[in-house]
């Protein structure tokens, strides 16, 4: 725990599902996550920090935000990320995180990531650590027949498994760039599994939006690569 620093209040009693969420393929789970503690109102009960995160300090309005922050409300418990984590250095951040987690009486972890494919069609991909898991979310998510995942995602259900820990990874299909729309479905399944009852149409609209813009921009870089430019003069080859 040398090197990874949590700095938070304890984790009430009750038995808890913990959240999880790093920038990935799309922001799919940092986005899905922000957007669940603000609209239900979770509370903020403190933050982590390492060595191995990157030196940036992230604000809104001026005011400075740990870059990875825990929060809580009733027997759900987030951890939400804003730095990406390097593949060198996932074990060493799952580790740290599931030694505090593993504390605490625990009903199940669950990740939020992204995993890109060449489909626009914003399914959700499901990976289990045990088989009793994997039914929790077999009605509500396409289960990956076989392959690997990878990243922080990944390092926190090997961390799960191999302490027996009852864990779930949902994978929004997404494309590279920020995708509201892949977030929006990881909650909709999130939905299902525990009643959330979250309104996912604002994160929609956010995406379309998003898309509008990225779609204005690549009209505006057709147009610049499609004008006519100034000849350049062409020079004698030689060889």
């Amino acid at each position: 725990m040398d090197d990874i620093k949590v700095t938070a209040r304890d984790l009430g009693s009750a038995e808890k599902t913990v959240l999880i969420g790093f920038p990935g393929s799309g922001l799919v789970g940092s986005i899905a996550l922000q957007y669940l503690v603000e609209q239900m109102e979770f509370e903020q009960i403190g933050s982590i920090t390492s060595k191995y995160f990157p030196p940036v300090a992230l604000m809104a309005k001026g005011v400075i935000s740990a870059p990875v922050r825990l929060y809580e409300k009733n027997n759900l418990a987030a951890i939400v990320s804003d730095v990406p984590i390097h593949p060198m250095i996932c074990y060493e951040v799952a580790n740290g995180i599931m030694n505090w987690l593993g504390q605490y009486n625990l009903r199940e972890i669950v990740t939020i990531a992204g995993i890109i494919t060449n489909e626009p069609e914003k399914r959700v991909f499901g990976v289990a650590t045990t088989e009793i898991a994997l039914q929790k979310i077999a009605d509500d998510t396409i289960i990956l027949p076989m392959g690997s995942i990878s990243g922080i995602a990944a390092s926190v259900l090997t961390e799960c498994k191999t302490r027996s820990i009852p864990a779930m990874g949902l994978l929004g299909e997404t494309v590279n760039t920020p995708d509201p729309r892949a977030s929006a479905s990881t909650i909709e399944v999130l939905n299902k599994i525990y009643n959330l009852g979250l309104d996912v149409q604002p994160l929609v609209e956010q995406a379309v939006e998003i898309e509008a813009a990225m779609a204005q921009i690549a009209e505006q870089v057709q147009k610049t690569e499609a004008a006519p430019g100034r000849r350049e003069q062409q020079l004698p080859m030689y060889g």
